[in-house]
């Protein structure tokens, strides 16, 4: 192990299909609303290095290497990042100076672009002032030098003027070196200015950072308690806050109750068209029970609203023919509504998985509350599913509102939502708390494709993997995560490794 500090991120790279961004898949299906990332957008840090004594011997150069500081400034303004500049640091005092602005103005991450050789002097103070991760860009202005027009210069100085300027890779191992005697954490991008792949890498770590951002921001309501003896989906929700930044924010089924008072007819007959425009209802459903639903989904509105919740993870039974009971079985149509806005609920209590599905509807692929179903040997496909709330942006069609005359292994009876996630690449991702308590991510990339599927009135998709289903299987569970996930479309799990690395997960 090096003096960096390594990511714990559990990486299953199951690709099926070439990588497909969730942002193409990002067009608004049926009525609802788009799968778009989640704000607000992040602040990171950028600064250039060089080394003062070069400017007086090498005309023109530190102009040069600033121009290419401010395509890079702009490169990264047009990912959606807020660039806070502290321009070329040439000398050790301007490195101090860099890092106090990159910490008053409280960015997230700081870009180190290499413009050309420099002592590793005018690096490491504003790394340390700055105290946030870094990423060293080895950029270089092109692909190669042209050497025949080189070596035709004639003029020495001219030469290595044009030398330095593509010097880039000359100061890498000096900082790297740097980095890791300080126990710095630090990741790089090498490629060329232009460089189609290393520009998609850089909007990764902006959106991975956004991602930080939004987790931090989140309040994720915690209420009832746990399925009574399923004890993978317990989990210390301290470690929540800890890993992730989050919130936590206990709330009591009496609120729901009072809420419950103040919801008009007008609320419910607003909530049954809403309903209508997500959901295709099926005519099993009787009118008691859709106003049943509806009005517990205006229930939940409010106390969303009441508290500000980002998320929530939920389970209670109450009494037989009590008022929490009759709340508790109508719950799953109005959570699904909340998922669809990006306020992922997880069934089960499972708060880890509430993350999970935060976390992905931050990446704008959804995110929706899934396990593993049955193994389809003929077919090689998984069967992967879940009764309670689905996330309708990434549902193949319209999902389907339907009745069930029981919840498996819950009591109560009432609507549940029937839907398949569309046929193409999906990501999967857990939130696992490992034996010593700590939080990792554990991902595997897929696809959904199409053939039959348990029409019970719940999610259900078949998956399809390219280790082949009974790998994956043993791989997924051998890293101990509960038997909840949460998929979302298309495959994100660089930017998912991105996020662990910065989280120092």
């Amino acid at each position: 192990m090096t003096a960096v500090k390594m990511f714990a991120i559990v990486f299953l790279l199951l690709l099926m299909v070439s990588s497909m961004s969730a942002a193409a898949l990002a067009s608004p299906l049926h009525g609802a609303p788009p799968l778009t990332p989640e704000t607000p957008t992040v602040k990171v840090g950028l600064f250039g290095i060089g080394l003062d004594t070069y400017w007086g011997q090498f005309a023109g150069l530190r102009e040069r290497l600033e121009g290419y500081l401010g395509r890079i400034q702009k490169g990264l303004e047009s990912n959606g990042a807020e660039v806070v500049s502290a321009g070329l640091v040439d000398k050790v005092d301007k490195a101090a100076r860099a890092g106090d602005l990159f910490k008053s103005k409280d960015v997230r991450i700081v870009f180190l672009y290499v413009s050309t050789y420099a002592l590793s002097s005018t690096v490491l103070p504003v790394v340390q002032k700055a105290g946030v991760p870094v990423i060293v860009l080895n950029l270089q202005p092109s692909k190669a030098i042209d050497y025949k027009w080189f070596n035709g210069l004639g003029d020495r100085g001219k030469m290595t003027g044009e030398w330095l300027a593509y010097c880039q890779a000359c100061a890498v191992p000096e900082i790297a070196n740097v980095f890791n005697r300080a126990d710095i954490a630090f990741h790089q991008v090498t490629g060329t200015l232009d460089d189609p792949a290393a520009w998609k890498e850089l909007g990764e770590w902006i959106e991975a950072s956004r991602v930080v951002n939004v987790m931090a921001a989140n309040r994720l309501g915690i209420l009832g308690h746990y399925y009574n003896g399923m004890l993978d989906v317990y989990s210390d929700p301290t470690q929540q806050s800890v890993a992730f930044g989050t919130h936590i924010e206990h709330l009591e089924i009496g609120e729901l109750k009072v809420l419950r008072q103040s919801v008009t007819t007008k609320d419910i007959d607003e909530k049954l068209r809403e309903f209508r425009t997500l959901f295709t209802v099926s005519d099993e459903c009787r009118s008691s029970e859709l106003e049943r639903a509806a009005r517990t989904a205006c229930v939940l509105d409010k106390l969303v609203n009441a508290k500000k919740l980002g998320a929530m993870a939920y389970y209670y039974e109450g009494t037989a023919g009590s008022e929490e009971e009759d709340i508790v079985t109508s719950m799953i149509a109005g959570n699904s509504v909340l998922t669809a806005k990006g306020i992922p609920v997880a069934g089960e209590c499972e708060v880890k998985n509430a993350q999970a599905m935060k976390i992905m509807n931050a990446f704008g692929a959804g995110g929706s509350f899934s396990e593993f179903y049955a193994m389809d040997f003929t077919d090689d496909v998984l069967l992967m599913g879940h009764d309670g709330p689905g996330h309708p942006g990434i549902a193949d069609g319209k999902p389907t509102l339907k009745p069930l005359g029981v919840y498996h292994g819950k009591p109560g009876q009432g609507l549940s939502i029937e839907m398949r996630v569309k046929n193409g690449p999906v990501t999967l991702l857990a939130v696992v708390q490992t034996p010593t308590g700590k939080m990792k991510l554990l991902v595997a990339e897929g696809e959904s494709v199409p053939g039959p599927i348990l029409e019970i009135g719940n999610t259900n998709s078949r998956y399809k993997f390219s280790v082949g289903m009974k790998e994956f299987i043993d791989r997924w569970s051998k890293q101990g995560p509960a038997h909840h996930c949460a998929i979302g479309v298309g495959h994100i799990a660089a930017k998912l490794k991105k996020l662990a690395s910065l989280l120092g997960l």
